[in-house]
């Protein structure tokens, strides 16, 4: 196991991509405190920030420490295991393919960006675009699950085309924006134009009626059994929100009209 502990001060973001199973397996502790990061304008090595012990040869890094500054963890790995004792920066797990990824503590914007497969759990809260699409891409998350138990901010799930999103605790406005396919379950409150402009895919509420556009119609009211399923893998995860009766029933509503128009946001009603 790589232990890394993070020591730096700098108000200075530092990038560090290199902070994967991928690129760090085969070196030793030595090696792995050369590996450049990105401060600012300059590159300065990875044991300027991180006190460094161990291997990484498993596959299973452990980070302690304030990381809120450091933006990229995760990013593009494969396989293995990240935890994080503390905050994570920004672009956590962006385009990550497999793998895992644990966060006890806060997360910054864009975590699992453009994701394509493995799991991400922020046992906190989350910033904006969580498993969105980078400005001017077409689609956002493709794959892979990502857990907030607190809460999240605006635009979760833009643009995603696969995978699944659970959020424990309030989100902002517009989650599944330009939603093209995938589910994102809401535990908590949502915020404004939820589901706006999605073409296919499925937005759950679990906590309170979603704030809709008018250009959602009213389908039904059903007990779906996917939903028995989905509840029974996020409790097999270890997500706290969904401990819930498997059996609820959901108000349907499908849209985005002035979209496509396949989508469905369901709102649980009751048991």
């Amino acid at each position: 196991m790589l232990q890394l502990r993070y020591y730096g001060t700098s108000n200075i973001p530092v990038e560090a991509e290199g902070i994967t199973p991928d690129q760090l397996a085969g070196k030793s502790a030595a090696e792995i405190a050369t590996v450049p990061v990105q401060h600012g304008n300059a590159q300065v090595p990875l044991g300027e920030f991180f006190h460094v012990t161990g291997s990484a040869d498993d596959g299973d890094i452990r980070i302690d420490g304030d990381c809120s500054r450091v933006k990229w963890i995760g990013a593009g790995m494969t396989r293995g295991r990240i935890v994080i004792d503390g905050a994570a920066g920004m672009h956590l797990g962006s385009e990550m393919r497999g793998g895992e990824i644990h966060v006890y503590g806060p997360a910054g914007d864009w975590v699992g960006a453009e994701m394509r497969g493995g799991r991400i759990h922020v046992h906190g809260h989350a910033g904006h675009l969580v498993g969105g699409a980078y400005r001017g891409s077409p689609k956002g998350m493709r794959g892979g699950v990502i857990l907030v138990d607190g809460q999240a901010g605006n635009e979760i799930g833009s643009g995603m085309r696969r995978g699944l999103i659970a959020i424990g605790g309030p989100s902002g406005d517009f989650v599944g924006i330009s939603l093209i396919a995938g589910s994102i379950f809401l535990f908590g409150p949502t915020g404004l134009r939820t589901g706006a402009g999605m073409k296919r895919g499925t937005i759950a509420a679990f906590s309170e009626r979603p704030k809709l556009l008018p250009t959602f119609r009213y389908d039904c009211t059903y007990q779906p059994v996917f939903m028995r399923i989905y509840l029974r893998q996020l409790r097999q995860w270890g997500f706290p929100p969904a401990q819930l009766e498997s059996r609820q029933t959901f108000e349907r509503w499908s849209g985005d009209l002035v979209a496509l128009g396949k989508g469905e946001v369901l709102y649980c009603v009751g048991p």
